[in-house]
């Protein structure tokens, strides 16, 4: 019986000193990894490294964003018709330079017709009482008639004059003059390219509603990017900014104008609009585009090269640290800010440290070995 108790209990002791055996702590775990992961190079090998000393620097943080492009609306103009018709005959094409004045479309329109009968009734009317307040005054100077009789004369004269000139100004409103038939011709309001055409012969337009044509100047436009609200606090007005339309044309540079007080229901982003010069129109309205905006702001931070960045097996990252006996470690690493050249490590890494620059994935070769 005693014999029996005794193996029994040999049993047990040996299968806790098994378990005991397979189960070291995590940290335990840590440590031997950490230890079977340095690294040592003989003099050849170490001519394939590069080291980087890690110090504080400060940096302008890349905020990357979408973005399309629109007309500057500060120098673009909708052309609405004046006047109420069918449009009989256009005179300019689409991406033709214009200059102000010029005629762009004609439509026959009573407007015109009427305006134009307004005028000639207006300046028939004009010239009589001038002619008559002329007679009143060589009249009233001999007597003929009164004094008042004579004012009231010049008072007719005056206001009917006012009535000749509010008459032409109606038809300068219409693009049209004393001369025009029943068809009104459509004017660029100002010089640029006709941006936009939204009429075609025989179209029935409306006055005052009816938008004919855009005429932009595209030697500067708008670029509306979507700003996420994380990179928000990162832009500011007057930041530089690089657009890239992707089209071998890029890339254009221009600066945030004004950041939207809104945020996009759809996008959720806010939309920061950047003004920048179009040399040869090459920027079209609706183009997407790439924007890339420098931050004004001077951030400070321990930067590494890209390079230097490696994944475990877990998709950590980790670089490869300098030990004081030549060796070198894995340390895993926290990323913040990342542009195309450096990384912003905020946490894992000190000032002074020293790191594998170039030769980061031969030391991982080496290590696999």
């Amino acid at each position: 019986m005693r014999a029996k108790h005794f193996f029994r209990g040999l049993a047990a002791a040996g299968a806790l000193a098994v378990l005991a055996g397979c189960s070291s702590s995590p940290d335990e775990n840590s440590s031997a990894a950490s230890a079977v992961s340095n690294v040592r190079l003989t003099k050849a090998q170490l001519k394939h490294i590069q080291l980087y000393t890690v110090v504080p620097v400060g940096y302008r943080q890349k905020i990357e964003a979408p973005g399309t492009v629109d007309f500057d609306n500060d120098q673009a103009t909708s052309v609405v018709s004046p006047f109420t018709g069918p449009v009989t005959r256009i005179f300019v094409t689409l991406g033709q330079h214009v200059a102000k004045g010029q005629p762009l479309a004609a439509v026959a329109s009573a407007d015109v017709a009427n305006a134009v009968a307004a005028y000639r009734k207006a300046a028939v009317t004009s010239a009589n009482a001038r002619r008559v307040a002329a007679a009143d005054r060589d009249l009233a100077a001999h007597n003929g008639i009164s004094e008042r009789e004579a004012a009231q004369a010049q008072t007719d004269a005056a206001s009917a004059e006012a009535d000749r000139v509010a008459a032409l100004e109606a038809l300068a409103s219409m693009g049209a003059g004393p001369g025009s038939g029943l068809n009104g011709i459509i004017r660029a309001p100002v010089s640029g390219v006709i941006a936009e055409k939204a009429v075609t012969p025989g179209q029935l337009l409306q006055a005052g509603s009816s938008a004919a044509f855009t005429v932009a100047n595209l030697s500067q436009v708008w670029v509306l990017a979507q700003i996420a609200p994380s990179d928000l606090a990162k832009v500011g007005v007057r930041d530089a900014a690089v657009i890239e339309p992707g089209n071998g044309t890029g890339p254009f540079h221009g600066t945030v104008e004004n950041i939207g007080a809104s945020v996009d229901p759809n996008t959720r982003a806010i939309v920061a609009r950047i003004v920048a010069p179009n040399p040869a129109d090459l920027l079209k309205k609706q183009m997407y585009v790439d924007v890339s905006i420098e931050s004004g702001r001077v951030s400070t931070g321990l930067l590494v090269p890209v390079s230097a960045v490696l994944r475990d097996d877990e998709n950590l990252p980790f670089v490869y640290l300098a030990l004081p006996d030549g060796s070198f470690a894995r340390r895993h690493v926290t990323l913040g800010y990342r542009d195309s050249q450096n990384e912003d490590v905020t946490s894992g890494l000190e000032s002074g440290d020293r790191i594998v620059s170039n030769g980061a994935l031969f030391l991982q070769f080496m290590q696999s070995q």
